[in-house]
This record gives structure tokens, C-alpha cells and sequence, in this order.
């Protein structure tokens, strides 16, 4: 995988489980408090800004960490 497919993953992966730790539903059980909805609002925000500027903190660290950058 390349580093827009890491971005892309991570950030799906970060905004679910934010959702799940952030809405109460009645029924689950990992629910810790609303205020984590910010995190997810977080990962939408650098989301948006990254399609206009290209820009991506988590890009950044994953070419210093060796992810190709191309196929």
C-alpha cells in the first residue's frame, strides 16, 4: 500500500471508532463519552483540507516511517 491508501484507511478507520466511542444509542457497549464526536470532526477536517492543499500531517510521518509513495 502506498501512502494515500494508509491515509485513506486510517482516516476510515479513525472516524468509526470514534463514532463508537461516541454515540450513546442505548445499547452500546463501548461508549465512553459524546465529546469523542470531536475526534471525528478532527479526522473530516483534515480530510477536507488535505483535498484542497494536499497536504497531511499523517502523510509526513508515514514517508519517514518508509511508505512508498507510489505503486
Amino acid at each position: 500500500m502506498v501512502i494515500n491508501d494508509w491515509i485513506h484507511t486510517l482516516a476510515g478507520f479513525f472516524i468509526m471508532l470514534s463514532l463508537a466511542l461516541g454515540v450513546d444509542c442505548g445499547f452500546n457497549p463501548i461508549f465512553v463519552h459524546k465529546y469523542f464526536l470531536f475526534f471525528t470532526l478532527f479526522v473530516g477536517a483534515n480530510l477536507f483540507q488535505f483535498g484542497f492543499t494536499k497536504f497531511c500531517p499523517l502523510g509526513l510521518i508515514l514517508k519517514k516511517l518508509g511508505v512508498p509513495e507510489t505503486r
